[in-house]
């Protein structure tokens, strides 16, 4: 599994994405699994990667908590997390998105 996490630098969450994600692997058996972390400095790069704002996490390529209608670009982005609108995705949310699909 790859993993990837895009960020910009002025994002205050991307931090607890990445410690919330460690936690995830581990808590879904894959404590090994690297995490890159990727740095969107440009709004051209985030229009190529089409990034919807930091922290975002990519599994295999793909934005597991992607919305269509999100928009692209060098911003924030919010999680619709149990708890309501949050930073980062929860501990929980990042297992669900790391662990193999059930079936």
């Amino acid at each position: 599994m790859e993993v990837v996490l895009l960020y910009f630098d002025g994002c205050p969450t991307w931090r607890v994405t990445e410690q919330r994600l460690t936690q995830a692997l581990a808590l879904a058996g894959a404590p090994d699994t690297p995490v890159t972390r990727r740095q969107v400095t440009t709004p051209e790069e985030a229009e190529r990667l089409a990034f919807r704002g930091s922290p975002t996490v990519l599994i295999d390529g793909r934005d597991p908590f992607a919305a269509a209608d999100a928009p692209v670009g060098l911003a924030c982005r919010l999680y619709a997390t149990p708890q309501g609108r949050a930073g980062a995705p929860t501990v929980e949310q990042l297992v669900a998105a790391v662990s193999p699909p059930r079936g």
